[in-house]
């Protein structure tokens, strides 16, 4: 037993911890970098982040935007500590155990998570937008018995009630103060609060995120206190942060990209975070306007949509962009540099890893590459034997550093992203002669869309069981403004008619079932799927037809 396990309190639930895979099967965790070289004693991520910037002074200063409000970093911290007390006195959440996080971008959202992992809990952010069977895998998978869910959203989770796990649903509003209206919130304005926290091992689990797979079933990533701590120390090379700036991301906490902008990155830098419940441009052009935002992290889909508005309007406090989730490409990079006069800094991460790992810098790479490895990390070109590729070939993204896959659970999947030590990724990568990377495609059929990543297997399911369906295959094709949709090739049951009507019908079907942005935007009706002779579709057709 390691140090950090004897040390663990007597009540600690392992059933997470025990899903890690055997630690031969691990990525190499590489913290040698000087700025990644903190003690691996003791810690807990909820007081790195927040706590210490009390302590140094940032108490008075706002930390969360949202609408009309306002939290400083002083008036976070005590509704963080206040949650920290319902959460083991009165849901009786003990240290390792998962507890599920339901709702929209919102201040409680932020505070939820923080009290979370300050008892030494793991935070389980989920899509507010995902159904009921969606949901039960993760219940299930993480055997989760207690869920904090904004009241707006709680109605696809109180049906899973009754499955063998989940125990309690417990609703907050998006600023916890409607006291009669959900039961959070009324816990809150009498609870004191929790002035300290559960001491936990740097490589505790603090967080689980979920990716989608190419078999439709989601993908456990767990990440521990030290990883996200170091995936913030990362992110600020590239393009650093100053305290007191005002940063706005447009991506959901419930992914890793919206968790670590609209939050981890935020505190770490001692900054400003703009929370946006929904984006539009006039929502997002608001607020960039009203709070004089300085950093935007989004996707190409948003800032597609954010062209057009940019002629009447001025920014001048916004300088700094990043964009991530998809291939940006160099005809929109052109033309919000010749809007705005700034360049777009467009990265490259994944759930598994937390962060961006490949960035340009804010004036160096070509256009349309997403420059070298960060700070921190080490990245190359592998072949199909894992061997490294020079400079100037083609082939699977390789990545050693401070954060990493570990599946819950999944010990195949485990072996096929982590391979003789490095995070090897479905992506097609080519390395220049100047050591920059430029991104060429994905292996497996994972389509992007606005950022999301949506599997087809899954969609696939979903299609299937509506009653008109006889068979169906989905694809992504290429979209300007979202970077892929999701193509449906159907084959539909003898007196069904292959109509506008019966498309609409299969797709609000499908949003239905599933999480809405999964939904195929692209209905093709088909005689019969294109098949190889040994019965495999052949899905390279159907993204041309």
């Amino acid at each position: 037993m390691s140090p950090a396990a004897a040390a663990r309190p007597a009540d600690f639930d392992d059933f997470a911890a025990s899903l890690l895979p055997p630690q031969p099967l691990w990525p190499v965790f590489d913290f040698s970098a000087p700025h990644l070289r903190h003690d691996p004693g003791p810690l807990n991520l909820s007081v790195a982040l927040l706590d210490s910037a009390v302590a140094q002074g940032h108490g008075g200063d706002v930390m969360l935007y949202c609408g009309d409000a306002a939290w400083t970093y002083a008036q976070l911290l005590d509704r963080v500590r206040r949650i920290a007390r319902v959460l083991a006195d009165n849901l009786k959440v003990r240290p390792g155990q998962c507890v599920m996080l339901r709702s929209g971008n919102s201040p409680m959202l932020a505070a939820c998570w923080l009290a979370v992992v300050r008892v030494g809990a793991i935070a389980v952010a989920c899509s507010p937008m995902l159904r009921s069977q969606e949901l039960a895998f993760i219940v299930d998978k993480l055997r989760i018995r207690c869920a904090l869910c904004e009241a707006s959203v709680a109605a696809e989770l109180h049906p899973l009630l009754g499955n063998p796990w989940l125990e309690s649903v417990t609703c907050f509003t998006p600023f916890g103060e409607r006291a009669g209206d959900a039961q959070l919130d009324a816990l809150l304005a009498r609870a004191e609060p929790v002035p300290r926290w559960t001491e936990t091992a740097a490589d505790d689990i603090a967080a689980v995120v979920f990716s989608s797979g190419t078999t439709g079933t989601p993908k456990a990533v767990a990440h521990s206190h030290r990883n996200l701590l170091a995936a913030c120390d990362c992110w600020r090379h590239p393009v650093p942060i100053a305290p007191g700036e005002v940063m706005c991301a447009t991506s959901a906490m419930a992914f890793t990209y919206g968790l670590t902008s609209n939050l981890l990155y935020p505190l770490r830098f001692r900054a400003s975070a703009v929370l946006l419940p929904k984006t539009t441009p006039e929502l997002l052009l608001g607020a960039i306007e009203r709070h004089r935002i300085t950093a935007l992290c989004t996707v190409p889909t948003v800032l597609h949509k954010l062209l057009p508005y940019l002629r009447d309007r001025e920014m001048p406090t916004l300088a700094k962009y990043f964009s991530s989730g998809e291939a940006l490409g160099p005809d929109l990079w052109h033309a919000w540099h010749a809007a705005t006069g700034h360049r777009i800094v467009e990265g490259f991460g994944s759930s598994e890893l937390v962060t961006r790992v490949l960035s340009p810098t804010a004036m160096g790479e070509p256009v349309g590459s997403v420059g070298k490895a960060v700070p921190g990390y080490t990245a190359c070109i592998l072949d199909e034997e894992d061997r490294v590729v020079p400079p100037g070939g083609r082939g699977f993204l390789g990545i050693r550093g401070p954060t990493g896959c570990r599946y819950l659970g999944d010990e195949e999947r485990q072996r096929a992203f982590v391979r003789s030590g490095w995070n090897v990724t479905a992506d097609v990568f080519e390395q220049d002669r100047d050591g920059c990377f430029w991104y060429v495609g994905r292996k497996d059929d994972i389509i992007v869309s606005s950022g999301y990543n949506i599997a087809a297997p899954e969609v696939e399911r979903a299609i299937a069981s509506h009653p008109s369906v006889l068979e169906c295959a989905v694809v992504g094709v290429s979209d300007r403004d979202r970077g892929m949709v999701v193509r449906a090739c159907i084959v539909l049951r003898a007196g069904h008619e292959a109509c506008a009507a019966t498309a609409h019908a299969i797709q609000e079907h499908v949003k239905a079932t599933i999480a809405p942005y999964k939904y195929p935007r692209d209905v093709r009706f088909l005689v019969e799927l294109p098949r190889t002779t040994s019965g495999k579709v052949e899905r390279y057709k159907l993204r041309t037809i």
